[in-house]
């Protein structure tokens, strides 16, 4: 069995994450952590619970996280930095689900999240949790920064154009994408309220979202090239929607003359044969955001609407495949198990 701890349990990654392990043969929840609510019982907090989950949570001092295997923080920025350290000198491995550990220049990550990154050393021995393109790298890790939820489904949706180079003019790459409003996580804000969410549909971060700097660090190193270099451009334009969960992604990018004559249907099958997890669907499709709920899947149609432009859909679950349903992948790799353990959740319909 792995012995796992949760730090930061309350919120919706961390209840998503309690959802899939509870029923993962393999995994054994010792601990799960937050100040605020230290001594209620989880399934009081998540009466889905029930029956499922009898620990309490803990402050993270009485956790004992250090005789953990694994450990996922599933809190905001800065916190699993912070910690890392000394749980991994302990003999723990890491997964952190915020950023702390996706974007690999430390000059970047303290311009979007505002604060001085607390390890830079750990942050270039980091390995980005995205296992359809970083599998072999993430068995052998220690620290895993888990992807962002809108760059999950942009990367899942461009990687077979790019890894084939030429294919398209990737200096203007454009992904269109639209969350639920459990992307904003469990706080109270104004936006996510349902009377404001709801009955609407709104764009945000126009000016810059903190995922634009990750999509295009991963972009770039699936085209193979380094740094800033602006032969590989996305622009990354959010959208929030009136459902709880799900990301509907509408990514558009040039065919070169050599792209046009490629059989895109056949190229995205043959990228994605064999990946349990990634399901391109037949010519002419469009996936829905309620066939994947609460799933570890990420459903892929490709349309070439032009005869110069491929316009590709994708939806996933943002809290599992866009969350904890991929750290879970993540840690099947890390301790050698089937990728698929615990993770065939048949989506959820209606």
């Amino acid at each position: 069995m792995i012995n796992i701890g949760i730090v930061g349990g309350t919120g919706y990654t961390g209840v998503e994450l309690l959802r899939i392990l509870a029923t993962h043969p393999q995994a054994q929840i010792t601990a799960i952590t937050s100040r605020k609510e230290a001594g209620m019982p989880v399934a009081e907090m998540y009466p889905s619970l029930r029956g499922r989950i009898d620990l309490a949570f803990s402050t993270p001092d009485a956790a004992q996280l250090a005789e953990c295997d694994v450990i996922f923080f599933a809190t905001p920025h800065g916190v699993a930095m912070a910690q890392a350290p000394e749980m991994l000198a302990a003999g723990a491995k890491i997964i952190d689900l915020a950023a702390d550990f996706r974007l690999q220049d430390v000059a970047t990550f303290e311009r979007w999240y505002g604060m001085p990154h607390a390890c830079p050393d750990l942050l270039r021995e980091a390995v980005y949790g995205l296992p359809e393109l970083n599998r072999e790298a993430i068995r052998v890790a220690r620290v895993v920064g888990n992807p962002g939820c809108y760059p999950t489904s942009v990367q899942l949706g461009f990687a077979p154009l790019l890894k084939a180079q030429g294919l398209v003019d990737a200096s203007h790459l454009i992904a269109n994408c639209a969350s639920g409003v459990s992307g904003a996580g469990r706080k109270a804000e104004l936006g996510s309220l349902f009377p404001e969410a709801a009955d609407s549909f709104k764009a945000y971060g126009v000016k810059g979202h903190r995922h634009g700097p990750e999509i295009n660090e991963q972009l770039r190193r699936i085209a193979g090239v380094a740094g800033d270099d602006a032969s590989v451009h996305c622009i990354f334009v959010p959208h929030l929607i009136p459902i709880i969960r799900g990301i509907h992604s509408t990514l558009y990018a040039r065919l070169t003359a050599q792209g046009q004559a490629t059989d895109l249907q056949a190229l995205y099958e043959s990228f994605y044969r064999g990946e349990p997890f990634v399901d391109v669907m037949p010519p002419g499709s469009a996936p829905e955001t309620r066939s994947v709920r609460a799933s570890n899947v990420a459903r892929i149609a490709v349309h070439k609407p032009g005869p110069d432009t491929v316009m590709v859909l994708v939806v996933e679950d943002n809290l599992t495949k866009g969350a904890s349903g991929q750290a879970v992948q993540c840690m099947n790799l890390l301790f050698g198990l089937p990728e698929t353990t615990g993770l065939m959740h048949v989506p959820v319909l209606p």
